[in-house]
């Protein structure tokens, strides 16, 4: 068990894992996978499994009414894990640990696709 949600364990697959991040768009695995595997990590992809939610309460039908069911459908989505067991991505991104293929440092803003280009050249902590 995690000693706290930055190191989450998790069988995916049935290979153990730490897990990226849940609940990814397929866009979003698109981005990470290829990412991870240029840095030397073995990723594992999973479907998400649905959400767990209530269903709305349905108006009580009148007599000879035909009962319609809601039907709730939930975006696709997967959660992500690498085989490795020390890697942490909070520490991977902000020790600088990252690379992106044309060899510049993952940031922070690159990680969460705010930018498209990784320009952090100077570490924060040396401006």
């Amino acid at each position: 068990m995690a000693i706290n949600s930055n190191h989450l364990l998790e069988e995916l697959d049935g290979v153990r894992c730490i897990i990226v991040e849940k609940n990814l768009t397929p866009e979003r695995v698109a981005f990470l996978k290829p990412l991870l595997e240029y840095n030397t990590l073995k990723v594992v992809v999973v479907p998400s499994p649905p959400a767990k939610t209530a269903a709305p309460a349905a108006p009580v039908p009148e007599v000879g009414e035909a009962v319609i069911e809601p039907v709730i459908q939930s975006p696709e989505t997967y959660t992500m894990g690498v085989t490795n067991m020390l890697f942490n991505p909070v520490n991977a991104v902000f020790g600088r640990l990252l690379r992106t293929p044309d060899g510049h440092v993952v940031t922070p803003a690159y990680w969460h696709q705010e930018e498209t280009i990784s320009h952090d050249e100077i570490p924060y902590y040396e401006r």
